[in-house]
């Protein structure tokens, strides 16, 4: 097999983190992995792999046929034979078919809100799934919602996962006192709902007020990153909550945490909660995508109601008093991340799911 990952950019989130994750390991078992950034390279760029064969397109406009030539002599030159386009690199890659029709598209759907999104919103995404070979999706939901709404009939549920070696990167350090630290780790994105994070700690500081609360992600600074740092103000929580914006020593910031929240109004499966899995760490999140399927209620975590401040205040509240709990459930959530999500049960299910599409 010859496979290229393409992706926008290489930014710290999820569906880009994915993108270098799945060229990292398919190195190990095909013949070539490749990885190609259509638009904008990034802090990921020093977590690929040197065996990985490497592009960048400078992709300037929404239609660039520089970059498509470009990506087209790429593919020709390494008799590629699978693109796998993560998330909104989707549509350069249908742009390539056009032009090498013998390219076969995997569509790599990270996009959780598609399953709330009204169907006007997708359009483009069905139209352009005439070119998809398959399609692969980050949660069951989204599996449902491509089965009903794509032209493709080859959708398949695959799990994200982890890489196997831990990061050494040790740079950033978290304010507050240790033992008495919860983390966000999202993008700065109406989505991933800070503001009901914010809510939530204004009801409940007074009763734990030496916890602090952190926020790693990438900081857009606009109109809803205003509104995040104008309510905490409002509640004169800033030596609180914590803004740190995009960080690439994930791994360290979840090490000086004690417990992980998610407050998304929609997902997919969050890199992040695995993440916070396998460093022991136990999760207070919202009851959406395939978050469920990972943390098992009052076992490895709670689960709220999406949006519910006040259930998600209970639960976390819950949480914070009680350390053992708080050790049980991270035990409980990393044993799930390590039998279920690691790097070696996903890749053999993606390797046989690749090889019965063209059977």
């Amino acid at each position: 097999m010859r496979i290229v990952q393409l992706i926008d950019s290489l930014d710290f989130g999820g569906a880009e983190k994915m993108a270098v994750t799945f060229a990292n390991s398919m190195a190990k078992t095909i013949e070539f992995s490749g990885l190609v950034v259509t638009r904008k390279e990034g802090s990921l760029r020093k977590y690929i792999h040197s065996d990985i064969s490497y592009l960048f397109l400078n992709k300037k406009k929404t239609v660039d046929f520089k970059a498509v030539l470009k990506l087209k002599e790429y593919c020709v030159a390494n008799r590629i034979q699978i693109i796998q386009a993560h998330s909104s690199s989707f549509f350069l890659a249908c742009l390539l078919k056009i032009f090498h029709p013998k390219i076969h598209i995997i569509w790599h759907d990270h996009y959780g809100k598609f399953v709330t999104t009204n169907r006007e919103d997708a359009f483009f995404i069905r139209l352009f799934s005439f070119f998809f070979t398959g399609v692969m999706a980050v949660s069951s939901e989204l599996e449902t919602w491509s089965k009903k709404n794509l032209f493709c009939n080859k959708i398949f549920y695959l799990q994200n996962f982890i890489p196997e070696n831990k990061s050494t990167l040790r740079e950033t350090k978290l304010n507050g006192i240790a033992g008495k630290r919860v983390l966000y780790v999202a993008n700065l994105r109406p989505q991933k709902n800070h503001l009901m994070l914010v809510e939530v700690v204004n009801g409940i500081h007074k009763k734990f007020p030496e916890w602090t609360f952190h926020l790693v992600g990438s900081d857009l600074y606009d109109a809803y990153s205003f509104s995040i740092k104008e309510r905490i103000k409002q509640y004169h929580l800033e030596n609180v909550i914590f803004i740190y914006g995009a960080k690439e020593d994930i791994e360290n910031c979840i090490s000086q945490s004690d417990v992980g929240v998610f407050t998304s109004i929609s997902e997919g499966l969050p890199v992040s909660l695995l993440e916070f899995g396998m460093c022991k760490k136990p999760v207070v999140a919202t009851n959406v995508g395939q978050i469920s399927y990972v943390i098992k209620h009052q076992n490895s975590g709670f689960l709220s109601e999406n949006n519910s401040v006040s259930e998600f205040s209970k639960n976390l509240s819950i949480l914070l008093e009680d350390e053992q709990l708080r050790v049980k459930f991270g035990e409980n959530l990393h044993d799930t991340i390590k039998n279920n999500y690691s790097e070696s049960v996903v890749i053999n299910k993606y390797i046989s799911w690749i090889s019965n599409l063209f059977t």
